[in-house]
């Protein structure tokens, strides 16, 4: 997969190419990828799979007009073409004025070493024992009867960006990975759950055997569901889907919707949004972090920043195109591909964990719902109201009481952000992280 010319070199190469040809900027973006995966199904191996791919994007400015041309053709005479057909097709589109290149002044001139790349790439025979051993784990739960599959992955990335104000970076990172789905009980009465990890080292990964074993269990304890009537409860979200609102948030603080005007945070800068005990903090230099990157997709340095502190909106995520349509600095938030523009999106955004334990935010509870799987996509992000379906289990009397399925949770994230209580359980397992949450007065539309 590997070219025999510097990455570095081939870039600055196309740059330079491109201003002879008439552009006033460019950057180039190169990434080169493997990955590799296997599946297990019922003890029998289905798929073995490996690819390796190169994609090159290069970006041009005429003025105040863009064009964009990629390649996974890395020749040289693929690469010597795109130059010239990124500066034509810049002279034929529409001027846009927010589109820019980082200014110098923004670009990182030096990183912090993140430890993203693992150097030993798991052999085959080594997938082929975690997705079997996943599986088996899973399989040998009493009460489960059957199984999606069980998988096993590796995959690295290597990137660099190269821009005509002078910046040029490189950086690769790894991630290993292990998932399984697995159903329980018989006939129309089966239930299904699933569990998976994933880590930028082998080494740091959760086992096998753990990750099968967690994913029957919880199948087996959604048997026999029960349904609830409509009312208004607490709800407390399980880790494994309480990130899915703090990802609500950062869609609703993204630098492009803000300046379109279709987020219902938009008029919310330096007002609370969440109770005075909440803080929400994006770490694009957590070592090891799953959304790392020493750099923007711009090139612009990036750093830790709280977005939400002690309740307060302090910040909008930005790249430099959406910070200049708001007239305000990017925030180091640009990610991009090979075809288009960047766009703002967070990295390690995570919410601080609490003081109470999850069994204390339950404590208190004489009626509720503990939320462990989300359905559909209810979310309006204008407005801000929430409708998911749920699964979980009923709460009564501050304990876990009988597995609940079939229903709906509703609600107004602008009200749902300011009743949260966060747990103490905050684990980095995902690339969005939250604790275990309790939100108050949520509605729950059952039978």
């Amino acid at each position: 997969m590997s070219t025999r010319t510097d990455p570095r070199e081939r870039l600055e190469t196309l740059i330079r190419a491109a201003k002879q040809a008439g552009a006033d900027q460019a950057d180039a973006l190169l990434v080169e990828s493997v990955a590799s995966s296997v599946s297990y199904r019922m003890g029998n191996l289905e798929d073995v799979e490996r690819a390796e791919a190169a994609d090159l994007g290069l970006r041009v400015f005429v003025g105040k007009r863009v064009a964009f041309v990629s390649s996974t053709d890395l020749s040289a005479d693929a690469l010597a073409a795109l130059p010239g057909r990124a500066v034509a097709m810049a002279k034929l589109a529409p001027e846009d004025e927010f589109a820019c290149l980082a200014p110098r002044e923004l670009l990182a001139k030096d990183w912090p070493a993140l430890d993203l790349e693992d150097p030993n790439e798991p052999p085959t025979n080594r997938l082929i024992e975690q997705a079997r051993a996943v599986e088996g784990a899973a399989l040998a739960v009493a009460g489960v009867t059957n199984s999606e599959g069980g998988g096993a992955s590796f995959g690295r990335s290597a990137v660099t960006l190269v821009t005509s104000e002078g910046f040029a970076g490189q950086y690769a990172g790894t991630s290993h990975s292990i998932g399984v789905a697995v159903l329980a009980g018989e006939g129309t009465g089966m239930e299904r759950d699933y569990d998976s990890a994933s880590a930028r080292h082998g080494g740091d990964l959760e086992s096998a055997e753990a990750v099968g074993r967690h994913a029957g269990e919880r199948a087996v304890k959604r048997l026999s569901p029960r349904k609830v009537k409509s009312q208004a409860v607490p709800v407390v979200f399980d880790p494994r889907v309480s990130a899915g609102l703090i990802g609500h948030f950062a869609g609703a603080i993204s630098g492009a919707a803000i300046a379109r005007g279709v987020s219902f945070l938009k008029e919310f800068m330096g007002k609370d949004v969440f109770a005075p005990h909440i803080t929400i903090i994006d770490d694009p230099h957590r070592v090891r972090g799953l959304r790392s990157k020493p750099f923007d997709g711009e090139g612009v340095r990036n750093g830790r920043r709280a977005f939400i502190e002690k309740g307060v909106l302090t910040s909008w995520i930005m790249d430099c195109a959406s910070a200049r349509q708001l007239k305000l600095a990017t925030t180091g938030h640009a990610a991009r591909g090979t075809g288009g523009p960047p766009a703002p999106a967070p990295t390690n955004l995570y919410m601080e964990a609490g003081t109470a334990t999850p069994a204390e935010l339950m404590s208190g509870i004489k009626q509720g719902f503990y939320v462990t799987e989300l359905m559909g996509m209810g979310v309006n992000g204008v407005t801000g109201d929430y409708s998911r379906g749920a699964a979980g289990f009923w709460i009564e009397n501050g304990e876990i009481a009988y597995p609940v399925s079939e229903v709906t949770i509703a609600g107004n994230l602008k009200e749902m952000f300011r009743a949260i209580t966060p747990a103490n359980d905050l684990v980095f397992r995902y690339g969005t992280n939250a604790p275990t949450l309790r939100v108050e007065g949520m509605t729950i539309a059952g039978a």
